[in-house]
């Protein structure tokens, strides 16, 4: 199986390059056809991720393969390819069926563990599929690959830790309010990480998201993309009146003061008859004075404080990556087993015929020359056929058997060479595999 992966990520590219790179999701069959039809590819699949593009192929010749997928992103993206060879990878045979592996299951991704790669992974082969550039092998690759992935996710705690800051802010307010349906939050500042923490407070029940920038454009643009009617945007320095009705307030502003003091927190509890209040500074300078944590029912939580999370919940992933790649080489070991079936399969098939048409040949020869009745010809093909059958049974058992080893590949060579089943005056190999004669 001559399987390839070429492509660039986040650790061999900058953006610049990556997104000159990349294919748009609604117009795949242009560059999968190229890759089939003019770059002499058997089968395509496309990955285009803001991290990664990656052409994985099955091609007839490895090194020519490589070459023409290379070809491919330069010409399609009118890139000149000396300025792109420098950031392109390239994985050949197991290595690639490794790598795969690896990205449907996050192992390979800038935060490890993230599982929004596995339908962006699902994604890029259903391409495949519906534009006719996945044939037998990537079909198979594939949904094994979706298994490993399954499987990784359900034996191993990969994916449960958080480790991005927005992330991890919402895990501490879970932890502090069980469950954050129906809860309310509010945004000081309009910055990516306060926006990216709004969004997974929203994806866990909060039912509101209140926004107050210092610039009230930005704050209606934001709550805007929130959709569903579930934001609200205010003008900055309204967000007091606003505050005791918020169970999480995050901070991310530019202000080189305190905007939240413990004065304002103690009279907001008042109000809120003690329901606790979830802080959330991401600001540098921090806007929220730590001593708000000295009010009862009122927890703050810095940028160091995350980070501290963070970390942690780094080493903890790095850990279960560990039984992670172990999973992968396993299921490595099992496609292999299959890869392999499909040579000896035809390989057993066109052995058989070429034996077999020998047995007749030679029996034709024979009957001319003893001119046996009906009978005797009956018995004459009858026996003759079983003396083929106990010659090739031994070394048929021993074929199956040894084909699912390491050496399998080696076996199967040494049979076709033996036998000579590749040769121009036996088309039985290609038949059995449904090749063109």
């Amino acid at each position: 199986m001559n399987l390839i992966i070429v492509g660039l990520n986040h650790k061999t590219s900058p953006v610049e390059i990556r997104e000159k790179l990349s294919f748009p999701a609604d117009a795949m069959g242009d560059p999968l056809g190229r890759l089939i039809g003019h770059y002499g590819l058997n089968e395509a699949v496309i990955l285009s991720t803001c991290n990664r593009v990656e052409v994985l192929a099955i091609t007839s010749d490895m090194e020519k393969g490589v070459w023409q997928i290379k070809r491919f992103l330069s010409e399609f993206h009118d890139i000149p390819l000396e300025r792109l060879d420098e950031h392109l990878y390239s994985h050949r045979g197991e290595e690639a069926v490794k790598h795969l592996f690896r990205v449907a299951s996050g192992l390979d991704s800038m935060v490890m563990g993230e599982p929004q790669i596995l339908g962006q992974v699902k994604d890029s082969y259903g391409f495949a599929v519906q534009h006719d550039a996945a044939g037998v092998i990537v079909n198979k690759l594939y949904h094994k690959a979706f298994q490993v992935a399954k499987r990784i996710r359900t034996e191993t705690r990969i994916g449960e830790s958080a480790v991005s800051i927005s992330f991890a802010a919402v895990e501490l307010a879970r932890k502090i309010f069980g469950d954050l349906t129906g809860k309310a939050a509010m945004l000081l500042g309009a910055g990516e990480m306060a926006e990216l923490a709004a969004r997974h407070l929203l994806s866990n029940g909060v039912r509101e998201v209140i926004v107050a920038n210092r610039t009230y454009e930005k704050a209606i643009d934001l709550v805007k993309g929130f959709g569903g009617g579930c934001g609200k945007a205010i003008m900055f320095r309204e967000f007091p009146h606003y505050l005791k009705g918020a169970d999480i307030v995050i901070a991310s502003t530019g202000s080189a003061s305190f905007l939240i003091k413990p004065d304002q927190v103690h009279d907001c509890m008042r109000e809120r008859k003690q329901r606790p209040m979830f802080f959330i500074d991401i600001s540098v300078p921090r806007n929220i004075d730590p001593l708000v944590n000295n009010v009862n029912n009122a927890y703050v939580y810095d940028v160091d404080d995350l980070q501290g999370v963070v970390e942690a919940n780094l080493k903890e992933r790095s850990k279960e990556a560990e039984a992670a790649e172990g999973i992968i080489v396993e299921e490595i070991e099992r496609f292999y087993r299959w890869i392999k079936s499909l040579d000896v399969v035809p390989t057993i098939i066109a052995l058989r015929q070429q034996c077999d048409s020998i047995r007749k040949s030679e029996m034709e020869k024979a009957i001319q020359v003893l001119n046996l009745s009906e009978k005797d010809r009956k018995t004459l093909d009858a026996m003759t056929s079983a003396i083929v059958n106990k010659i090739l049974h031994n070394p048929v058992t021993h074929l199956k058997r040894e084909s699912n080893k390491i050496e399998g590949d080696l076996y199967i060579d040494t049979i076709r060479r033996l036998f000579d089943l590749d040769n121009s005056n036996n088309n039985a190999l290609k038949k059995a595999r449904g090749e063109e004669e």
